[in-house]
């Protein structure tokens, strides 16, 4: 399918019309790690990277105990007031389907956003299964070539994330470098032990690094790691704001900018 003569994005007549296809096989990319790691940060600054090179991209927020939609951005600067529940409550799920609930952001014509609203949870819709979670994921892979999913830490109970994982093309595995998130790493890692969660996909990161967090305390506590993502003030007080899609801006970002136009090169290629 060409995504750019069937988008649900906002098309102006100046834009390069050609198609932006990955580099490489990767097309969806799974967050995840403990909570507070930074995963819905991380996501949503890549689904931006990719977005502002005008390559289509769907940001999928997988949480149902707290709705990030609402917490990355202003509400104003979303198309739409559309739920990702809508759709997994149907019996089959369609490219249609998919399309009608993706909100588009109105500062971003190349993203669109699948999340729940606020207010609702995971029992405002129908109870949904795998193979649900399975045609949600196929029919993405249809509609955009860029695809990230911002996942619960949580996936003894949560289908939505613990499928993502296991079709994604590659995994960001966040923790912080602090005892608490070492815990739940070490007590998340054995439901991840069969084959079907494919470890070789999946790449180590050492997410919100303080300055006193040396890189050899970092290798020592979490093992070797593919990439380092430093703490940003700026970040932090986006994070606050509710206001993600902002532009990072000050001196005490570029470690993180560059960070993530690293693992962009390294996942999909661009």
């Amino acid at each position: 399918m060409n995504f750019l003569k069937n988008s649900i994005f906002t098309r102006h007549g100046h834009e390069d019309a050609q198609e932006l296809e990955p580099e490489n096989e990767n097309q969806v990319l799974a967050v995840w790690g403990s909570p507070g790691s930074g995963k819905t940060t991380v996501a949503v600054k890549l689904a931006k990277r990719l977005a502002d090179q005008k390559r289509d991209v769907a940001l999928v927020l997988c949480d149902m105990t707290a709705p990030m939609l609402p917490c990355i951005c202003p509400p104003a600067d979303l198309d739409g007031e559309r739920s990702l529940g809508s759709v997994l409550a149907a019996p089959h799920i369609t490219q249609t389907l998919v399309s009608h609930n993706c909100i588009t952001h109105k500062k971003l014509s190349h993203l669109t956003i699948l999340g729940l609203r606020k207010g609702e949870n995971e029992y405002t819709y129908p109870p949904y299964t795998a193979g649900q979670v399975s045609e949600l994921i196929g029919c993405l892979r249809e509609i955009a070539p860029y695809i990230v999913i911002d996942c619960g830490s949580y996936i003894a109970n949560d289908v939505l994330s613990a499928v993502s994982l296991m079709e994604a093309d590659a995994v960001l595995r966040l923790v912080n470098c602090d005892l608490k998130s070492v815990s739940y790493l070490s007590s998340q890692l054995p439901l991840l032990k069969d084959n079907k969660w494919d470890a070789e996909k999946q790449y180590r990161v050492a997410s919100n690094v303080k300055p006193v967090e040396a890189s050899e305390h970092i290798e020592q506590v979490l093992g070797s790691v593919a990439f380092r993502i430093p703490h940003s003030a700026e970040l932090a007080e986006q994070t606050l704001a509710g206001d993600l899609f902002r532009e990072l801006a000050l001196k005490d970002s570029r470690g993180f900018r560059r960070e993530i136009e690293k693992i962009t090169r390294e996942v999909f290629g661009c």
